[in-house]
């Protein structure tokens, strides 16, 4: 384990990138001052490797290090986590021999802003299909045309990735992986992002139209469906390792709210503060273990991807469930020290108020939790019957 690391996300930057939060929230704007922070700092070149010109973090260090990040802006670190995500994959390919993503962590060096393009309204199969079309070129390269919702870092993002289904070449369907930057023709960008939280990731609609990728940006050709390509693994991996630390930051920032609030407020029937109140008691350290539970899965499944750990079939249903059980606990967490904060915590300009808001984004992301018990079941009784 190689845990240790001096870290670029001092207590003076995520005090400055906490007390932003709130100004980003109210007003829906991107964070934009935070990432010109984080990405000065080189944050945003943590997973590349040092003979690549990053810091060279592992995926378990750079989960720890969102953890912290979240607990003082979740919507920053949530955003962040796409660029994350990419150099992630980026990095697991390279560690495992395969140079088809390079681009990616050179680029990352150098200081490009990788997006996520994968997300299409009513697709529920993510990865194994697609409803944006890929439409190859003359010169190997291809042109997309669709729609991805949720692209995450849209006003700033300046590099793409995306993926789309090729119908008509001889060896169709096959489903077209490929980067795009953001002068390429054919990108509009609408400004829809009007939520209930995670307000400053500014995750736009993207719309493609013939959006060009030149040959030496198309790095795979899959078949439709489940894939055992390293591509797919390396993205289901990271992403859903990397979402789950926002969540236990966020879990742990509202877990620290709630002692806070216990030692601060009173009760005028005892004349003891609430942190004395056998029910009060009880709310925070339930929640408590609903947090403590998690970063040992966390820790376990990014050191196992980090040492190339087969862990065989379970690696699915173990990622998904780190995945549901870290967004349902800091729900979990939140509801629990909202109830403790008592009416303080109505008001819009409480912290534990964004946070009840922002949690509520878990259950977006993939996987949700149809799919998680679909996977953990199939993963114990097999498929169903055709």
């Amino acid at each position: 384990m190689t845990l240790p690391i001096d870290s670029v996300l001092t207590a003076e930057l995520l005090a400055r990138i906490h007390d932003r939060a709130p100004g980003y929230d109210r007003h829906n704007a991107f964070f934009t001052e935070d990432l010109a922070e984080l990405a000065h700092a080189g944050y945003l070149r943590s997973l590349v490797p040092r003979d690549l010109g990053g810091l060279g973090l592992s995926l378990q260090q750079m989960a720890h290090e969102q953890a912290r990040l979240a607990k003082a802006a979740p919507a920053t670190a949530l955003a962040v986590n796409m660029h994350l995500v990419w150099t992630g994959v980026a990095k697991a390919l390279h560690d495992r021999g395969d140079d088809s993503l390079d681009f990616v962590l050179r680029d990352a060096a150098a200081g490009e802003i990788y997006a996520f393009a994968i997300s299409e309204a009513g697709n529920d199969l993510v990865l194994f299909d697609s409803t944006t079309d890929a439409r190859p070129l003359p010169d190997g390269g291809y042109a997309f045309t669709g729609t991805k919702i949720f692209t995450s870092l849209s006003p700033a993002w300046t590099r793409l990735g995306l993926f789309g289904l090729d119908t008509v070449s001889a060896d169709a369907p096959k489903l077209v992986h490929a980067v795009v930057t953001r002068q390429t023709p054919g990108i509009t960008i609408a400004e829809d992002w009007n939520t209930l939280g995670m307000r400053a990731s500014q995750s736009n609609t993207t719309h493609l139209d013939s959006v060009a990728a030149t040959s030496d940006r198309v790095f795979r050709r899959l078949d439709p469906g489940p894939s055992r390509d390293a591509l797919i693994f390396a993205i289901f991996a990271n992403f859903e390792i990397l979402i789950s630390a926002v969540y236990v930051g966020i879990g742990e920032r509202a877990l620290e709210l709630a002692v806070e609030s216990a030692h601060a407020r009173g009760s005028r029937r005892t004349g003891l503060s609430r942190d004395q109140d056998p029910n009060v008691r009880w709310k925070i350290a339930d929640a408590a273990l609903a947090q403590d539970a998690l970063r040992p899965q966390l820790d376990a499944l990014a050191s196992d991807f980090d040492d190339g750990v087969d862990r065989g079939a379970r690696w699915f249903r173990d990622l998904v469930g780190l995945k549901s059980r870290s967004t349902r606990s800091a729900r979990y967490v939140v509801d629990q020290a909202v109830a403790v904060a008592g009416g303080a915590a109505f008001s819009a300009t409480s912290e534990l108020s964004r946070l009840y808001r922002d949690v509520l984004a878990g259950g977006f992301h993939p996987s949700n939790e149809d799919s998680v018990h679909s996977t953990v079941a199939t993963a114990l009784l097999g498929p169903i019957d055709e």
